[in-house]
């Protein structure tokens, strides 16, 4: 029997075809508000468990002797309850008791609570930096989809994921297995040791036990982060089509652009042939190039080029200047250098006034002006 089967649904979603183009930086920024950003949750874990028992290292001393404060205070206190009371111990008295003493234990964790908290902020602050947002705190519907819950179950994530807490645990494995040998030795006399002694060598080899796990741990955490830095590049890529249709939203249709560009160009060249009648001298290549010029002193100290085209626009300008009989005068060299190098409306550059003066020179001799 034949199975047929929809390959689609193993494909990677987006409209456009395959997700080869990188992410847009659009698309990033909104990805950030979204609350998707390439973070490891492994680093905080990490540097959270190192630091936890770095603290105990330190700390346990202390700790252990509070401890038995604590106990020697309840331990006393519960006699001299049952001798005030006659025999019965008030409950109200006891509640109180008890209390102090949680009170007393919780003063007593609560630095290593608050240094595993600051730690753990510190680490996802410099992943990611600080952008606050409470989207991925809201119930979306496609994670509530079976069939989207059956493809992420058979992803290529879950598969990394797998192997990756089976590396984590053989790992965390051979590291305690490793260190329990080498220290067999000293735990086998734990009967033969006082009772402090014993429990300041078990909570010592507790204490480094966890650092070397601790240490282990951190450098699966950096593998995991840099795989979390290439995932997310790859999901965040986009398809051609994608591409195309952001930069139609942010920048608009190019289509409706160019027609607003051609309009332009129109409305430009329209105000251009206007003012053309008003040259003194039509400056041609003889064929691809025309540019007008208009020289008033009391308008300006040098030349204005007046219009200028190349082509079919440079013939519409000979046309119009014999229409209205202004001089065409052929200089190739100068009505290339004039296109190439001034705006309609600019005036002629020093380095070109020579060349032009002498064409003015010359339209004003033959016109009499001279």
């Amino acid at each position: 029997m034949i199975l047929s089967y929809n390959l689609q649904f193993f494909a990677k979603d987006g409209p456009g075809g395959e997700k080869t183009e990188p992410a847009t930086q659009k698309k990033l920024s909104d990805a950030r508000k979204e609350g998707q950003v390439a973070k490891s949750k492994e680093i905080a874990h990490a540097f959270g468990l190192l630091t936890l028992f770095l603290v105990l290292k330190f700390w346990v001393g202390n700790m252990g002797k509070s401890f038995l404060e604590i106990f020697s205070m309840v331990y006393n206190k519960v006699p001299e309850m049952i001798i005030m009371a006659e025999g019965e111990i008030n409950n109200r008295s006891m509640v109180a008791l008890l209390r102090n003493s949680l009170l007393e234990l919780m003063i007593m964790v609560l630095p290593i609570f608050m240094i595993g908290f600051v730690v753990a902020f510190v680490t996802d602050l410099v992943q990611v930096k600080w952008r606050p947002t409470t989207k991925p705190l809201k119930p979306k519907f496609k994670k509530m989809n079976p069939v989207s819950g059956f493809k992420r179950f058979f992803s290529k994530n879950s598969l990394v994921e797998l192997i990756k807490s089976i590396a984590k645990i053989g790992v965390i494995t051979y590291v305690v297995y490793s260190y329990l040998k080498d220290q067999a030795p000293t735990l086998f006399m734990l009967y033969e040791m006082p009772f402090m002694q014993a429990i300041e060598l078990l909570g010592s080899v507790a204490t480094n036990l966890g650092i070397r796990i601790s240490i282990v741990y951190m450098v699966i955490a950096f593998c995991d982060y840099a795989y979390q830095k290439h995932k997310f590049k790859e999901d965040m890529k986009m398809t051609k089509q994608e591409v195309k249709d952001e930069y139609k939203n942010s920048e608009g249709n190019p289509e409706i652009k160019s027609k607003i560009r051609s309009k332009m160009r129109e409305v430009s060249q329209r105000r251009m042939m206007q003012n053309l009648p008003k040259a003194d001298v039509v400056i041609t290549n003889p064929t691809h190039y025309a540019v007008a010029i208009k020289y008033d002193p009391d308008v300006a100290d040098a030349p204005i080029v007046l219009a200028k085209g190349e082509d079919y626009l440079a013939q519409k300008i000979k046309e119009v200047a014999r229409e209205h009989h202004i001089e065409i005068v052929e200089n190739k060299p100068l009505a290339r250098m004039l296109y190439s190098t001034v705006d309609i409306g600019m005036q002629v550059p020093p380095e070109l006034y020579q060349a032009v003066a002498e064409v003015l020179a010359m339209v004003y001799s033959l016109q009499g002006k001279v």
